[in-house]
């Protein structure tokens, strides 16, 4: 069975698309190949590298990369996980279907923490609506 092309973007590639991406590698291998991308490359960031750990998924193994080095790739379906990525998707990305799922940006949201336990919570929310979104609606959206 071929399985469906899946790129998770956002703007720096860092958090909320590395999440997804560890979700679907975790949740749907037998059907999806996932990819992440940014409209820039921020990096990994720690955080969420810290609470994908705590919920069992690695995803060290991940790096954050521009969309531009995936244009090789034959992509069936691009997720934009942030309105930024969503109103600047490559054009080269949108010969896939293109879907929006907005998801709250966690590193914005844990600079008004006064906690490093509360910053954290902002990523672990964020991470289990990526997890619910990759477990109950994208299986939907792949091609039977």
């Amino acid at each position: 069975m071929t399985k469906t092309k899946v790129l998770f973007l956002c703007t720096g590639n860092s958090c909320r698309s590395q999440m997804a991406e560890g979700w679907a590698r975790k949740l749907l291998a037998d059907k999806v190949e996932a990819y992440s991308a940014g409209i820039e490359a921020h990096g990994m960031n720690p955080n969420a590298i810290q609470v994908m750990k705590e919920a069992g998924v690695d995803i060290t193994g991940q790096s954050s990369k521009l969309a531009d080095s995936l244009g090789e790739v034959p992509l069936d379906l691009v997720v934009t996980v942030c309105g930024h990525a969503d109103e600047n998707c490559p054009a080269f990305l949108t010969k896939a279907k293109v879907v929006h799922v907005g998801f709250d940006d966690p590193p914005k949201l844990a600079k008004t923490a006064a906690t490093e336990d509360e910053a954290l919570d902002h990523y672990r929310r964020v991470r289990d609506e990526i997890r619910d979104f990759v477990r109950d609606r994208l299986s939907e959206m792949l091609p039977s």
